[in-house]
């Protein structure tokens, strides 16, 4: 089977026009999936010209072709103002971007062991997801909302801190694994986030069988390890409840925001509401609650509340913040023949989907 790094070394003889270099080494080819016969990508473009677009869905085609592939789905959007600044900040300083298939770690890069991201020069925003039990959505809540700020010129990473039960690489449709460079973690990007998550490091969807100060030392080490580059914000998702690894997140990052996940259910917000208490004890902020499986639309576009009624808001006002979302019961509709499956994230123009980016909207603006 063709790999990812075969795909994107296919393309390396393709160029933009703006910035005169191979668009691969500008890291313009982004969420390559290959499966099976078929291959699926993102192209960042610098001009919306149509016929540069025909161009260059010609050449990735014929690159395709050369590698006896002839199912080709291409995404085509335009670069955002990030990703623009940091194209000409490496410019100035001399650096060149780094390439998709032989990634360079920055020459801002940090030593080994520290965590730039805690530090105090940090600009990043953090918001750890919580939910007091197991099974409401919390790690749907958390790719959804990753995405949707992404969606929105937002630089984006996951931290899947889940580490028993993890699960964001599953539900995002990552199939392939960091990169080792100098010793320094490149995460997985994949619709604009980048993801680390324990998943990655075990074979066959093994057991972890650890103690709570591996778990910490694990955690601290996708901090420091880590060569995230610069975010705007990072999410992390929470184990269920209160245990090492959620009270570790609040000691190490004691300015975190905090998002509560919650189903209607009186008991569920019930339980939801001894990690509210937590993040509240530890002074962390809570940006709102999150009520999911808020309902089922039916055939006939009416909702049943199969899970009862006012859970989420009840928590809301236990905990003095807002409901900041209601997100019905329901799966992506997306098919599993499709090149850029997923099985969780939801398209930008579904109803959900614009609910996750109305709550990313409602974030952005709390958070300035």
């Amino acid at each position: 089977m063709v790999s990812r790094e075969q795909v994107i070394e296919a393309l390396k003889h393709v160029h933009d026009p703006e910035y005169h270099r191979p668009v691969t080494e500008l890291n313009f080819i982004k969420d390559v999936m290959v499966k099976e016969d078929r291959v699926a990508l993102t192209f960042v473009l610098t001009s919306e010209d149509e016929t540069l677009k025909k161009q260059y869905r010609q050449d990735v085609e014929e690159a395709m072709e050369g590698l006896g592939i002839s199912n080709v789905h291409i995404r085509f959007r335009l670069i955002n103002q990030y990703e623009r600044e940091e194209l000409e900040a490496k410019a100035q300083s001399g650096d060149s971007s780094r390439s998709s298939a032989k990634q360079e770690i920055p020459t801002h890069a940090p030593k080994a062991g520290q965590a730039p991201l805690l530090g105090p020069d940090s600009n990043v925003q953090f918001i750890a997801v919580a939910s007091g039990k197991g099974g409401v959505g919390k790690s749907t809540v958390t790719v959804n909302l990753a995405v949707a700020l992404a969606r929105q010129g937002k630089r984006v990473g996951i931290i899947d801190a889940d580490i028993y039960g993890f699960s964001v690489p599953d539900m995002m449709g990552i199939e392939e694994r960091p990169q080792l460079v100098d010793k320094r973690i490149i995460p997985v990007e994949r619709f604009g986030v980048k993801v680390i998550s324990m998943g990655f490091f075990v074979e066959d969807n093994a057991p972890i069988i650890w103690r709570g100060p591996m778990l910490g030392k694990m955690l601290r080490n996708f901090f420091s390890e880590v060569d995230w580059g610069e975010l705007d914000y990072m999410i992390l998702d929470l184990p269920p409840g209160t245990g090492d690894v959620a009270l570790d997140v609040h000691q190490m990052i004691p300015h975190s925001k905090e998002l509560i996940v919650t189903t209607p259910h009186a008991t569920a917000a019930f339980v939801a509401a001894r990690a509210g208490a937590m993040a509240l004890h530890t002074d962390h902020e809570i940006l709102g609650v999150v009520e999911n499986m808020a309902y089922y639309v039916n055939k006939d576009g009416e909702k049943d509340y199969i899970f009862g009624r006012g859970g989420g808001a009840k928590l809301a006002e236990e905990l003095h913040t807002e409901l900041l979302a209601q997100i019905p019961l329901g799966a992506p509709d997306n098919h599993i023949s499709e090149p850029d499956f997923s099985p969780s994230v939801y398209k930008a123009d579904s109803e959900t989907g614009k609910l996750y980016a109305e709550m990313a909207e409602a974030i952005i603006g709390k958070l300035g």
